[in-house]
C-alpha cells in the first residue's frame, strides 16, 4: 500500500535561510555518512510502502536502504534526497524523509 509520496520543484537548500548550513552540514545517514551540506541533495519524489522508503532518481524508483536513511526532525519540509551511482545505476547515500503534514 503507497501511503504518501510528494512531489515539490525547488533548490535543495534555500540560501536565503543560512540559519540552517550548520544543521545541513551536520546531517548523517544511521549507517553513519556524512550527507554533506545540502547543496548537492535534491528534493525528493518518494512514498513508502511495507515500511521502507523509496525514492525516484533519474526517473527510476530507487528503494532506500536502512542505513541510508537520515534520523531525526526535518527542518526543511519536504524530502531530500543526496544520490550517486553504483555500476551505472541510481542509488541513494542519504535520504532524509519529508514531513507527512
Amino acid at each position: 500500500m503507497v501511503f504518501l509520496y510528494s512531489v515539490q520543484i525547488s533548490v535543495a537548500h534555500d540560501h536565503n535561510h543560512p540559519d540552517l548550513n550548520g544543521w545541513f552540514r551536520s546531517l548523517h545517514s544511521k549507517g553513519g555518512a556524512w550527507c554533506c551540506n545540502g547543496d548537492d541533495a535534491d528534493e525528493a519524489e518518494w512514498d513508502t510502502s511495507g515500511g521502507k522508503y523509496r525514492v525516484r532518481i533519474d526517473g527510476q524508483w530507487v528503494d532506500v536502504p536502512d542505513d541510508a536513511i537520515v534520523e531525526g526532525p526535518n527542518r526543511v519540509g519536504g524530502a531530500r534526497v543526496w544520490s550517486m551511482h553504483q555500476d551505472g545505476k541510481p542509488a541513494v547515500r542519504c535520504f532524509l524523509p519529508g514531513s507527512l503534514i
